[in-house]
């Protein structure tokens, strides 16, 4: 999101304007030069708010001040954004219960967090022959972890490494 340039004053272009007064009650449709000469009666801006309108819609206001409160609002809903971001664990087809629940503990405090997992399982020297070990940590990872996450990417095989990606449902997130 960007602050949007509004025209004021001279800038405006139309010849006829939808002129809405600085409390926000409409003065109904008039030459752009009227309008002109009441936002300087105001002591204040003319600025054209809904250029695509036909009319153009302008209102009465202090553009300085009207910039501030877009700047201020654009930042708290920055601040309010929360970026998703994907967190990584490995696993080793062979990894003992204690680590496992461990990691599994790391897992579920990422997914409550709102960030995506993603869970590889790398393959050293032999252990390769033994993917069925690799399967049963897959299972129990996803059973684990069922109440706050979905499988987003489905575990997929890649040379020395199995990978998959767990997103958290909208409970947990």
């Amino acid at each position: 999101m960007e602050l949007k340039e509004y025209r004021i004053n001279e800038e405006i272009r139309a010849k006829e304007v939808r002129v809405v007064n600085p409390e926000g009650k409409q003065l109904g449709i008039m030459p752009l030069t009227e309008a002109l000469k009441m936002a300087d009666d105001y002591g204040l801006d003319l600025v054209e708010v809904a250029p695509m309108a036909n009319p153009p819609v302008c209102k009465i206001m202090d553009y300085g001040k009207f910039k501030y409160e877009m700047k201020k609002k654009l930042k708290e809903a920055k601040k309010r954004q929360h970026r998703v971001l994907v967190k990584e664990m490995k696993f080793r087809p062979k990894t003992d219960e204690h680590d496992l629940q461990f990691k599994i503990k790391h897992i579920r405090k990422f997914l409550s967090d709102g960030d995506k997992v993603k869970v590889t399982i790398f393959f050293r020297g032999r252990e390769l022959a033994h993917k069925e070990m690799a399967n049963r940590v897959i299972d129990r990872v996803i059973e684990e972890v069922r109440d706050l996450a979905r499988v987003e990417k489905e575990p997929s095989f890649e040379g020395r490494t199995i990978t998959f990606v767990l997103s958290p449902t909208k409970k947990g997130g």
